[in-house]
């Protein structure tokens, strides 16, 4: 059979109908085959609709093939046949050939019935496939270990699971079709093609495939779906068409054992037969495939029905790539934000610290076309911005004084901030660190290697926190979304075997390199060279020290994940939620939201050498960074394009800041001096229930997922009644007693308070809501106090100050 496209006929009323595939082979009593039908216009258009469940199927010739209403092709006997597909008056030929009926082909244990035991989920994680198995039967998840999977089901449990003698009474079969009890329910159905497979397989003797399977010509090579990509309106649908291909080229339909899962089920659903479902929410959706540990993606993409964009200004390649992919889906942009609102999101986003009134007075008044610009360039040289990175990159490093000590954390967080602050080139960066040595008490990264303490755990961190690959997964089996596997797992294991750690005669710890090993593949005892993800195994004949070695390989410009990693980070903090999300998930199951962009920006950081300020310079100059966070009537939905901007919660420690600063009274850490700020905190253990309770992270993995960024109730009883802010919001040296002692009339009081909240003037109405609280209060110094502490309360719990917009 052949994916390539097919003849088109062309109908009455001059649309034309395509049939994938126009011809079948099958070649076993249980092969199946799914067809695809497509009306499409004149033009011959690629987002054809899919007709496959409209269309009607008679079979020409009897005795040879069934076909469903649903397109599905089943063999019934050895021969040639025809079936007829038609559609509004258009009819096409599919011609079919089958054979392996009447003497069929063994069953393939790996190939026929792992699949089966997959699709059914029997090997889940959640099942039989969990650490301890289920009810004394375990198999290996997602079928992994196709030998131990063999030895479970026909020698374990004194072979009790299949009778060959009598196969349809097998436990195995009795089990998974209902006909005894089983906790997991009935997986198969009694005579189904997968009932009938499973009850061959036992008539046959249950053998299990050669080894040597894995290296043979009918090895699974790749698997492909058809459509690769599908165009679809609200509440339309399209079936999917899986086929596997060996190494030998050859094709075999496998849609009915391919498992499907969408990674947003708001916008495209898909059942298990691979039936995409759209909904009426516009976006982008992907639909992972995945069949015998291989997988393939299939994009589809709902668009809006009706309603075209007016492309707004283009600052920079950003907004060009953006507008793009708006267009294509019908969602038009909302407007651009306000000076104020602009103001107050670049400081947050760049320094996490609110703009003083008199910086955001500065600002509005400023006529100057270029000052957005020029804004950006001075907070990237306010020591605000090492601190505010430092924090957050101590959070991934997992920069934890209960592990490395107070001296260390210390040490580290001193020279993260100081490459931050330099604006040290990201590749620099990540080199050092992943070939940091010397003590832990040195203003050095060394410390990662304490936390960090086997070549393992290392893979597993550095693979998360450089790569955007979570490869934890392949530790024991298959990765259930991507392509790799225990072999890829020690393999990148490989290149830390190497590092020592002794005591240090001056304190902590002292990290060494010594000559390191390949390890072993835990299954089957052989050595797995060390080799980056997806690359050739390294080669240390030039350089002794496998860290040089990986640190070379992983920070090249050329290397698929690193600098995308680090591309994906900044745009996530900066919009709110990265193009690939989450943020340190990147896999082919898993694309971007918008490939053009994200790859665009890969080549600006490589083309600025890894310069992050020039780069964030570039984000925050685009017309996208700037746009008002207010959807109109086509974007309302939208939550993955951009086309407003994000509601994004202050982090733990920018809020705190930021109460303390609009109040003017500083926080107080036990045992640090007053005037101390929150974001330059090393201590991640410091007591403080703000913190905890507003979800600063403890820093025990290098997942972004640490730092709680769901409201909850707790924050908002926090922000109404905790008395640490009551107590500054009333401190007789706060702003609010400052602004009640001065001279200033009412409205410059309210004017006051507002800019040191939200970084604007109120609204005309705000503005006499909050003159009636002074009006009803007594005009003397308490009385305005107390109206000045109303005004400052009510401002700080506004979903305006405790959200970034």
């Amino acid at each position: 059979m052949t994916l390539a496209a097919s003849p088109a006929v062309r109908g009455e009323d001059g649309r034309t109908l395509r049939i994938h595939p126009r011809e079948v082979r099958l070649a076993s009593p249980e092969a199946s085959e799914q067809l695809l039908v497509f009306a499409a216009d004149d033009d011959g258009r690629a987002a054809d609709v899919d007709v496959t469940r409209k269309a009607s199927y008679r079979v020409r010739d009897a005795g040879v093939v069934a076909v469903s209403a649903s397109g599905r092709v089943d063999p019934i006997g050895d021969g040639r046949a025809d079936i007829s597909v038609r559609h509004h008056g258009r009819e096409v030929l599919v011609s079919v050939e089958v054979r392996g009926i009447a003497v069929p082909s063994p069953i393939s244990f790996r190939r026929d019935v792992i699949p089966i035991l997959s699709k059914a989920g029997c090997n889940s994680g959640g099942c039989h496939g969990k650490a301890g198995g289920q009810n004394g039967f375990k198999l290996s998840v997602f079928g992994y270990d196709p030998a131990a999977d063999h030895q479970a089901i026909v020698s374990q449990g004194r072979g009790r699971r299949v009778f060959p003698a009598a196969p349809q009474d097998s436990l195995l079969l009795r089990k998974a079709s209902a006909q005894m009890p089983h906790g997991g329910g009935r997986k198969i159905e009694v005579d189904s093609r997968w009932y009938r497979l499973m009850r061959r397989w036992i008539a046959e003797g249950m053998t299990l495939d050669e080894a040597s399977h894995a290296e043979s010509a009918d090895r699974i090579a790749r698997i492909t779906v058809q459509p690769s990509e599908a165009t679809l309106l609200a509440n339309g649908e399209q079936q999917l068409r899986v086929v596997a291909v060996d190494a030998a080229g050859r094709e075999r339909a496998v849609t009915a054992e391919t498992e499907f899962l969408s990674n947003q089920d708001a916008i495209a659903a898909v059942t298990r037969d691979g039936i995409v479902h759209a909904t009426d929410v516009p976006g982008e959706a992907a639909i992972l495939v995945r069949y015998l540990g291989h997988v393939a993606v299939c994009r589809v993409i709902r668009p809006r029905e009706q309603g075209e964009i007016a492309r707004p200004v283009e600052r920079n390649f950003i907004d060009r790539l953006a507008w793009d992919k708006l267009e294509r889906l019908r969602i038009a942009p909302s407007a651009p934000a306000d000076d104020a609102t602009f103001l107050r999101r670049v400081y947050l986003d760049t320094i996490g610290t609110l703009p003083t009134p008199a910086e955001a007075r500065h600002f509005l008044a400023d006529d100057a076309p270029d000052k957005r610009r020029r804004l950006v360039a001075e907070l990237l040289e306010r020591p605000e911005y090492a601190d505010y990175w430092a924090q957050r990159w101590s959070d991934l490093l997992q920069v934890d004084k209960d592990i490395v000590g107070s001296q260390s954390a210390v040490a580290m967080t001193r020279w993260v901030r100081r490459q931050l602050a330099s604006n040290a080139p990201f590749d620099e960066f990540a080199r050092e660190i992943l070939t940091a040595q010397g003590s832990t008490l040195a203003e050095s990264p060394a410390a990662f290697f304490q936390v960090q303490n086997d070549p393992e755990k290392l893979a597993r961190s550095v693979s998360q926190l450089f790569l955007g690959v979570r490869i934890e997964c392949a530790q024991c089996h298959h990765h259930p979304f991507e392509r790799w596997d225990q072999q890829d797992y020690f393999a990148l294991a490989g290149f830390f075997t190497g590092v020592q750690r002794a005591a240090s005669p001056t304190g902590g710890e002292k990290i060494i390199d010594k000559p390191g090993a390949d390890l072993s593949h835990p299954r089957t005892g052989v050595v797995v060279p060390a080799a980056g993800l997806g690359a050739a195994a390294a080669d240390f004949s030039q350089h002794a020290d496998r860290r040089q070695v990986f640190a070379d390989w992983a920070t090249r410009a050329e290397n698929p994940y690193f600098a995308r990693t680090i591309v994906n980070r900044l745009w996530a903090h900066y919009f709110g939620r990265g193009l690939v999300d989450p943020v340190d998930d990147l896999r082919a199951t898993n694309p971007a939201s918008n490939e053009p962009l994200m790859d665009a920006l890969v080549e600006h950081l490589v083309a600025v050498r890894f310069d992050i300020k020039a780069f964030t310079k570039t984000l925050l100059d685009s017309h996208l960074y700037q746009l008002s966070s207010v959807p109109n009537d086509s974007n309302r939905l939208d939550e993955q394009n951009y086309s407003h901007a994000a509601w994004k919660p202050l982090p733990a420690e920018v809020l705190l800041d930021a109460i303390s600063q609009a109040t003017g009274v500083d926080a107080e850490f036990v045992g640090w001096p007053r005037g101390y700020r929150a974001i330059e905190i090393w201590d991640n253990k410091l007591p403080s229930h703000f913190l905890e309770v507003f979800g600063r992270p403890t820093r025990q993995t290098v997942c972004a997922c640490e730092r709680g960024v769901e409201p909850s109730m707790a924050q908002a009883l926090h922000l109404m009644n905790a008395t640490a802010t009551s107590e500054k919001i009333q401190h007789r040296d706060g702003r609010a007693a400052e602004l009640a002692r001065s001279d200033f009339p009412p409205v410059t009081i309210v004017d006051e308070l507002y800019l040191a909240t939200l970084s604007r003037f109120p609204s005309d109405e705000e503005r006499l809501a909050m003159l009636e609280v002074f009006s009803s209060s007594p005009s003397d110094v308490a009385g305005r106090r107390t109206a000045a502490e109303d005004v400052l309360w009510t401002l700080l719990n506004t979903k305006e100050f405790v959200f970034n917009h």
